[in-house]
C-alpha cells in the first residue's frame, strides 16, 4: 500500500494561493545510490516545474521558483515523495535511495514541515493492507476516527507553518476517504474467492486469441498490467524469477495488458523487447474489458490466482515481488 493515496491527496487539496508573485526556494541534496542523474520537481498537477542535475557524488545544489507555497512532488524518475516548499525554504536533503523513505531527513528552513511529511510515509507504509481488511465495520470505523484525531491533534500543538497545518489537515480527510475506499473495495474482492473466475477471450502475443478455459486442469496466475504503470514495470523482474522458478509445475502464467487500443503495437513491442515470458494476452476494451469489471480492477498491477478448476483461489493475490506469493505456490504446487 506504499503511497496508494499521496499523489491523489497533492491533487485534491492544492486549494491555496498567495497571490502571483514568483517564490524562491533554495534546495540541495546528498544522495546515496541514486536513480538517476535527473531530479524532478513537479506541482500538483504533476506537471515538472523543475529539473535538477546530479552529479556523479549524488549532490546537488539549486535556486529556483515556485509560484506559491503548496505541496510538490520530488521525482527521481523511479521514486518520488512529498515536499511542501514556501518562499525563503532553504531544505537540504540526505538520503540512500535504495532506503527511500525510511531514510529521508531534512535540515534547514522548512525541514519540520518536510520532515513530518516524511514521517508519515513511513507510518502509512507501516499499515499493513492485509490487517485493514480483517477489520470489520466497526473496528475499522474505529481506527480511521482514531487515526484522524490523532494526527489532528497533534498539527492543532505542532509549530509546523500555519499553511502546512491547513493543507495537511484536507489531506488528512482525504487520506481517509482513500482508506475507506479501499477498505470497501477490498471487501467486495474477498467476496470473488472460491467464485467462478470470469472468462475472457483475448488476443495472444503470438497470435490468435486465448481464453481462460484453454487453461483448465493448471492453476493460473493472472497479472492485470499496462506498459505505461510504472509498479506492474517493477514487479516484472520478480514475475519472471518466479516464472523460472516454477517453470515445469502445474501452472500458468498470464499476462494482460489493459493498454488502450491504440497503444497495441506499443504492447507488441514491449513484450517483445523485454522478452516476457508467460502468456501475454492483450484485453479487448482496457478498463472498461468484462473481465476486469467483473473483478471490481480499479487499480493495477493487480494479480489473481485461479486453481485448476475455474474457481477464484484469490482475487487479489500477492505480488511477485512478496515472498509470501511463493510460499502460496509451494504450498499448491508441491
Amino acid at each position: 500500500m506504499k503511497k496508494l493515496f499521496l499523489i491523489a491527496l497533492i491533487t485534491f487539496c492544492s486549494i491555496y494561493s498567495f497571490g502571483q508573485s514568483k517564490n524562491v526556494v533554495i534546495f540541495q541534496a546528498e544522495i546515496a545510490n541514486k536513480n538517476g542523474d535527473v531530479i524532478y520537481i513537479k506541482d500538483t498537477k504533476n506537471k515538472t516545474i523543475k529539473e535538477i542535475k546530479i552529479n556523479n557524488k549524488g549532490v546537488f545544489k539549486d535556486t529556483f521558483e515556485i509560484e506559491k507555497e503548496d505541496f510538490y512532488i520530488f521525482f527521481d524518475g523511479v521514486e518520488y515523495t512529498q515536499l511542501f516548499l514556501k518562499n525563503g525554504y532553504n531544505l537540504k536533503l540526505k538520503m540512500d535511495a535504495k532506503k527511500f523513505d525510511e531514510s529521508i531527513v531534512y535540515t534547514g528552513k522548512g525541514s519540520k514541515e518536510n520532515n513530518y511529511l516524511a514521517q508519515s510515509v513511513i507510518k502509512e507504509v507501516q499499515m499493513a493492507p492485509e490487517k485493514l481488511v480483517a477489520l470489520n465495520e466497526d473496528e475499522f470505523k474505529k481506527m480511521t476516527d482514531d487515526k484522524k484525531l490523532t494526527e489532528e491533534t497533534f498539527l492543532d500543538k505542532s509549530n509546523l507553518d500555519k499553511t502546512f497545518v491547513e493543507i495537511q489537515k484536507k489531506n488528512i480527510s482525504m487520506n481517509i476517504k482513500g482508506l475507506q475506499r479501499y477498505y470497501t473495495e477490498s471487501k467486495a474482492i474477498q467476496k470473488l474467492n472460491n467464485a467462478t473466475a470470469p472468462t475472457f477471450n483475448y488476443v495472444n502475443h503470438k497470435g490468435g486469441t486465448t481464453k481462460l478455459e484453454d487453461f483448465k486442469g493448471k492453476y493460473v496466475y493472472i497479472d492485470v498490467w499496462a506498459t505505461w504503470c510504472g509498479p506492474c514495470r517493477r514487479e516484472i523482474p520478480f514475475l519472471q524469477k518466479v516464472e523460472e522458478k516454477y517453470h515445469g509445475k502445474n501452472i500458468e502464467f498470464v499476462s494482460i495488458s489493459i493498454d488502450v487500443q491504440k497503444d497495441f503495437e506499443k504492447w507488441t513491442k514491449f513484450v517483445s523487447e523485454k522478452q516476457l515470458g508467460g502468456t501475454q494476452l492483450f484485453a479487448d476494451n482496457d478498463w472498461n474489458s468484462d473481465f476486469v469489471k467483473n473483478l471490481n480492477i480499479t487499480g493495477i498491477p493487480r494479480f489473481i490466482l485461479i486453481d485448476p478448476n475455474g474457481k477464484i483461489v484469490n482475487a487479489d493475490a500477492e505480488r511477485p515481488s512478496s515472498p509470501k506469493l511463493q510460499e502460496v505456490f509451494d504450498k499448491l504446487l508441491n
